[in-house]
């Protein structure tokens, strides 16, 4: 319950005349014995002044975000509105040398109604494979996907992707799916990676369905020719190639969102695109690095400065916080 002034000062009155002892009366009074001492230690300081209650509203959190960074944050979201609130906060961060949380960015773009449902349905595998790679070029995933080019036919796209960084590695736009095609883009792989030189115990392991292609004798051959093991996932279980699946979602989510009526403009966009998903694509399964920053081994340096970035904020909000309460 809340006393007004003369209220209090009556109960002061009432205690200092009282012949019981300030216990018992404050008892009958229904007023606690902390409450009614902070009045008396203000009405001995300052008078019936002191009495008075003050209310200066809700307190401001030393946390939240300043009106300038609101805003930057929300025409950076109008500017770049494919980007989730999860790579935008981690984009501000770089971008700005000011670190913001995801739910924060989340919250506030709900606020301003920019938070939309995405056109395309996600299908999510097992949440973690049981054998986990443990540094790059260790293991490569490698899968075809198909496009059709108008007036064309299909294009089969053979990809491989190192699978401790999500790193697409190689990638060719192929008019079959033979062995051939595989070899050819494992090639590319191997001298993209460099491990086709370098002197290593134990080359890249390469997973894969079982399609034919795959299951074949020639690739059987050139695989054990260039000291690589193959592995293949259960048959009718794509969640073993987990990741490559999930690149050609991302992939075609992006690429078919026009018609191509020329091999030459799907090969262009595809590469677009794995330009785009291996230098700026956020991954939330790599601490929102890119898989560029992983394979190329600067993910570190990276979540330190980011770190670094995180700490420097909150004591500027901090220091803010308590020059604006003064």
């Amino acid at each position: 319950m809340r006393y007004a002034a003369d209220e209090k000062l009556e109960i002061i009155r009432l205690v200092e005349s009282s012949h019981l002892g300030v216990k018992r009366t404050l008892e009958k009074l229904g007023v606690a014995r902390p409450t009614f001492y902070r009045w008396y230690a203000r009405y001995q300081t300052r008078g019936e002044a002191g009495l008075n209650n003050h209310y200066r509203g809700p307190a401001r959190p030393w946390n939240r975000l300043p009106e300038e960074i609101r805003a930057k944050l929300v025409e950076l979201a109008l500017e770049v509105p494919e980007l989730s609130p999860r790579e935008l906060a981690v984009h501000f961060t770089h971008a700005q040398g000011y670190y913001v949380s995801e739910s924060t960015v989340y919250r506030l773009l709900k606020s301003h109604d920019l938070i939309t449902s995405p056109a395309f349905v996600v299908i999510k595998a097992a949440n973690e494979y049981k054998d986990k790679t443990t540094r790059v070029n260790q293991l490569w995933q490698t899968d075809f996907t198909y496009f059709k080019v108008m007036g064309w036919g299909w294009f089969y796209l053979s990809t491989i992707l190192d699978d401790y960084s999500r790193y697409i590695i190689a990638w060719r736009l192929c008019t079959t799916m033979q062995a051939s095609d595989v070899t050819q883009t494992l090639e590319v792989a191997l001298l993209v990676s460099g491990c086709q030189s370098a002197r290593v115990e134990h080359k890249p392991r390469l997973l894969s369905d079982n399609g034919p292609c795959y299951i074949s004798q020639e690739l059987a051959l050139w695989l054990k020719g260039q000291g690589m093991r193959h592995l293949r996932g259960a048959p009718n279980h794509p969640q073993t190639q987990g990741k490559i699946e999930r690149w050609h979602q991302s992939l075609k989510n992006c690429v078919l969102l026009e018609h191509y009526y020329q091999p030459e403009k799907l090969e262009q966009s595809v590469g677009e695109f794995v330009e785009y998903y291996n230098h700026q694509r956020y991954h939330e399964s790599l601490s929102n690095l890119t898989p560029a920053d992983v394979y190329f081994g600067r993910g570190e340096s990276i979540l330190e400065e980011r770190r670094r970035i995180k700490e420097q904020t909150i004591q500027s909000r901090r220091i803010q916080h308590q020059l604006e309460t003064v």
